[in-house]
């Protein structure tokens, strides 16, 4: 059985997602501990709510150099809704830009939608070669909450490397709502809120993990 730490730094559904993971059969161990964190099998980074608070948060775990540090050794790490958007460059709120974990090129920022929190079910569009979403139908339904996202996405591979698989979603513009980039996974949507779809994603993601 896969051992799975969630990351406790003050921001997240963690519960949620300790059920949803240990549902599809991870060890799970919810902590802010280093070295449970760099030690577990697979990390996973959930977040709710300020892009600058929840960095905040993670810097006073050392989360971002757990992600890191990680990362570096090949060992997956799974960002969730703002967990995901921390792992880019920088965010912008109320005209505040904050410096997110740099793992990928982009800023995080408001989207551009006559509705906004963007909240409940929506599709996404996902890449041929998917990992993630294996197995699901290409209009299964995720959830989820948000009114800021990456709206362009910058990285491209070099020579004799693979280009990280992106999956996109709409609401009023085009977004990202995951990613497959090596052991660095992130989904802008709640797998531990989307039902069975979401409990078929982390399942897949979990396999990948052992």
């Amino acid at each position: 059985m896969a051992s799975v730490t969630v990351l406790d730094y003050g921001s997240g559904n963690l519960r949620s997602a300790e059920r949803a993971l240990a549902r599809v059969g991870a060890d799970v161990t919810v902590t802010s501990d280093y070295t449970k964190a760099m030690e577990a099998d697979g990390l996973v980074v959930p977040g709710v709510g300020a892009f600058a608070a929840c960095m905040a948060g993670l810097r006073a775990v050392r989360g971002d150099r757990i992600i890191d540090r990680r990362l570096s050794a090949g060992r997956p790490v799974l960002g969730i809704c703002v967990g995901m958007q921390i792992l880019f460059e920088t965010g912008v709120e109320h005209g505040v830009t904050t410096e997110g974990c740099g793992e990928w090129p982009g800023t995080v920022e408001r989207l551009d939608a006559p509705v906004l929190p963007h909240m409940g079910w929506n599709t996404v569009r996902a890449p041929e070669g998917s990992v993630l979403f294996a197995g699901l139908e290409a209009d299964t339904r995720f959830y989820f909450v948000h009114s800021y996202g990456v709206r362009d996405w910058r990285l491209k591979a070099g020579p004799g490397f693979t280009d990280p698989l992106v999956t996109w979603s709409e609401h009023g513009v085009p977004f990202v709502a995951a990613v497959e980039n090596g052991p660095l996974t992130a989904t802008q949507f709640h797998p531990e809120k989307s039902g069975d779809a979401g409990a078929r994603l982390l399942a897949n993601w979990l396999a990948t993990v052992t």
